[in-house]
């Protein structure tokens, strides 16, 4: 039976090296910029499907929405010819980002988290997710203001836990308490 995100988080702490790799490396990362975060790695012009993806965006209907990521973190999983459906998960708490990431492992049956692993998501494996649905999110491409910096499998788990959203209009602990109650 593959093992699940906190197995991993449970085998990064007992032994002492990788925990140390694990805590320095987010470390390492600090408070990076978004722009150094989508400068520094592996960059296309379209979304990477089966993995996560910084990007920036501008949305549409900024002016009525309550509030916006500026700066996503999200797993496409429906394309449109203008754009795509995503989960972003800079809408949660990081420990319900955390339970999120690993259903979805466990659901596209991934296994093992490594540089090649693509999860096999899309909106009817998720839809019934109650943790899922203040992630839900549409990206028009005309308002993506950056290339898409793809988020290998592997590292799912340290992108998740960035501190990195960019939140208009609201807090992050407002939009947090927002989604909670949506689960």
């Amino acid at each position: 039976m593959p093992k699940s995100i906190f197995d991993q988080i449970d085998d990064i702490k007992k032994g002492n090296e990788p925990f140390k790799w694990y805590r320095n490396r987010i470390k390492e990362l600090g408070s990076p910029s978004q722009k150094e975060l989508v400068k520094d790695g592996k960059i296309s012009g379209a979304p990477n499907w089966g993995r996560m993806n910084f990007f920036f965006y501008d949305p549409k209907h900024k002016k009525t929405l309550p509030y916006y990521d500026k700066f996503p973190l999200v797993i496409p999983i429906e394309k449109y010819k203008d754009g795509f459906l995503g989960i972003n998960f800079h809408y949660l708490p990081y420990a319900i980002r955390v339970r999120l990431l690993d259903e979805m492992v466990n659901i596209s049956g991934a296994g093992k988290l490594t540089e090649k692993t693509e999860l096999n998501i899309n909106w009817k494996a998720v839809s019934k997710m109650k943790k899922v649905r203040p992630c839900i999110k549409r990206y028009l491409a005309s308002h993506v203001k950056s290339p898409f910096r793809r988020i290998d499998a592997d590292d799912f788990l340290l992108a998740a836990m960035l501190p990195v959203h960019k939140f208009e209009k609201a807090t992050s602990s407002k939009v947090w308490a927002d989604s909670r109650s949506k689960i």
